[in-house]
């Protein structure tokens, strides 16, 4: 997917290209994930899907549920939900920042390879 040590330093614009798709990709799955959250709220906990929203939005950024889960299926799904919330967060932060270290780590290997040519 990203270029190997041997080749260029990507110019600046393809570099932002590469970031803006990664931005996209964590917000599809996080997109996806708040889906998940509120099928999950609405079919088990029987909430309306703006309760449902609000609920799967507030654990997925880490908050905490706003309406305590009042059925076992419920308290089950809510415990999941968190957890597999957890997991979504370091996803995304790790697809975003990918480029990133890519970048710095290549640009330093291409920077060690000058030097040690010299």
């Amino acid at each position: 997917m990203y270029e190997s040590r041997t080749k260029p330093l990507l110019s600046r614009r393809a570099f932002f290209a590469r970031l803006f798709r990664s931005v996209w990709l964590a917000a599809a799955i996080l997109s996806l994930s708040l889906g998940i959250g509120m099928a999950g709220y609405h079919w088990l906990e029987r909430m309306g899907w703006l309760d449902a929203f609000a609920n799967a939005s507030m654990i997925l950024s880490g908050m905490g549920p706003l309406a305590p889960p009042q059925t076992a299926a419920g308290k089950l799904f809510a415990g999941c939900y968190a957890l597999f919330s957890g997991l979504v967060f370091l996803t995304c932060a790790g697809v975003i920042f990918a480029p990133v270290f890519h970048r710095f780590l290549h640009k330093f290997h291409l920077e060690a390879e000058h030097k040690k040519g010299e």
